[in-house]
């Protein structure tokens, strides 16, 4: 008997350890992730051809005020000293400062970061809201070769609605919904109703294409054995679809959500320039104007570590939920 209950135990605890081995190994690529995209970030400006100091401040600067603000950079320090203090300013949070502004890069980001996460996550919200529902039903509208015209119609909008800029839509929606119906504001962070525009511009695209795979994913696990199972036994079709098949087909709509989340904060780049948002991805296109390299350097690491941070935490979060995904073992 004692042998018995020795050998059980494992088994019982394994899924958990597997798990936690995997959260373990994933932790350790994100840290290796950041320190390459530091280190990538930190070359940027070494790279950049010419003194970054006077392409900034521009060719009528007065060498004395260049000098100065080279030695405030700590740019005429050794290569080395200067990456060692760049990785100890950034374990105490500080990117270092503005060339032209001088104000830090850090309180800068972090004032525009909230602007900018409040279109990015509002439009990963409803692109959830408006996906799975629509790719729920279409699969099951569309089972075995059923509504062919259906089919054929949602494909194609998905198609159409997922391929089109976000630029073009957004000039788009100004046109209809600002210029000609003067429902919304054309630009600005004025108030809720500015938020429409560019949140729509946002969730529209991935809102069709993750529509598409939540479909697929559905049609297939519709005629798996344990759903043939349940309507054998006469459940319910909501309780079919949404407790037994819904569940067993979002792993990979999941897995792209992280890339999706990553790719909208990325994203509101072309979006808050036409929008004129006063956001993270507007600050960015100003300070590549202005050769403002500090301040680009930090804004390309804060967009890396989210990127990095959410795929990681999709992954670990998808390893836990099912533990029959082959992504724990990679």
């Amino acid at each position: 008997m004692s042998v018995a209950v020795a050998t059980a135990q494992p088994s019982a605890r394994r899924p958990s350890a597997r798990w936690r081995r995997f959260a373990l190994r994933r932790a350790r690529r994100l840290l290796v992730s950041l320190w390459i995209l530091v280190t990538a970030s930190f070359l940027m400006i070494q790279l950049v051809p010419g003194d970054p100091v006077r392409a900034a401040l521009g060719t009528s600067a007065p060498p004395e005020l260049v000098a100065t603000r080279r030695e405030q950079l700590g740019l005429d320090e050794p290569l080395l000293r200067q990456y060692l203090t760049y990785l100890g300013g950034l374990l105490r949070g500080d990117l270092g400062e503005s060339i032209l502004t001088q104000l830090s890069v850090a309180d800068t980001i972090g004032q525009r970061l909230l602007a900018t996460l409040s279109l990015a996550l509002p439009a990963f919200v409803i692109t959830f809201a408006i996906a799975v529902p629509v790719g729920v039903a279409m699969a099951v509208a569309t089972r075995r070769g059923r509504r062919r015209r259906t089919e054929l119609g949602f494909v194609g909008a998905s198609i159409v609605l997922g391929s089109i800029p976000e630029f073009v839509l957004c000039v788009a929606l100004v046109a209809v919904f600002a210029v000609d119906l003067g429902l919304v504001p054309a630009a600005g962070r004025s108030g809720l109703d500015s938020y429409l525009l560019p949140v729509l511009a946002l969730a529209v695209g991935p809102s069709a294409v993750l529509a598409r795979i939540v479909r697929v994913e559905m049609l297939a696990v519709l005629d798996a054995d344990y759903v043939r199972t349940a309507r054998a036994k006469r459940l319910s079709a909501l309780r079919i679809n949404l407790r037994h098949a819904l569940p067993n087909a979002v792993t990979a709509t999941l897995t792209l959500s992280g890339l999706m989340l990553a790719s909208m904060v990325a994203g509101t780049v072309l979006v808050e320039n036409v929008f004129a948002w006063p956001g993270l991805g507007g600050t960015i296109v100003s300070s590549i104007q202005s050769r403002d390299y500090p301040l680009v350097q930090g804004a390309v690491l804060v967009y890396g570590a989210i990127a990095l941070t959410v795929n990681t935490l999709v992954d670990v979060g998808i390893a836990a939920i099912d533990p029959r995904s082959a992504i724990g073992d990679s």
